[in-house]
């Protein structure tokens, strides 16, 4: 992973996506859905409470994204599994 790859901005989407926009300007789309069957308890949250999810920040420097302390995703995450999109 580049050190490169950070995270500059994030926007929540319908049915549980993000637009993440990382500093070397690509912009990809991920689904947070794909976290439930593996880390169901981490993300549960999401899930029951839309309103928190509309809440997600970009974390110090850029290494992900976050909802609050105990709810993240590192960049590397978003940027291995995310899609990249064509807009």
């Amino acid at each position: 992973m580049a050190l490169s790859i950070r995270v500059k901005e994030v926007t929540p989407l319908n049915d549980m996506m993000l637009s993440v926009l990382f500093v070397n300007g690509v912009r990809k789309k991920y689904d947070v859905k794909q976290l439930f069957d593996n880390f169901g308890q981490m993300f549960l949250p999401l899930k029951e409470n839309p309103a928190l999810f509309k809440n997600v920040y970009v974390d110090c420097g850029g290494c992900g994204i976050a909802w609050n302390e105990n709810i993240d995703i590192s960049e590397c995450e978003l940027w291995e599994n995310g899609v990249v999109d064509p807009d």
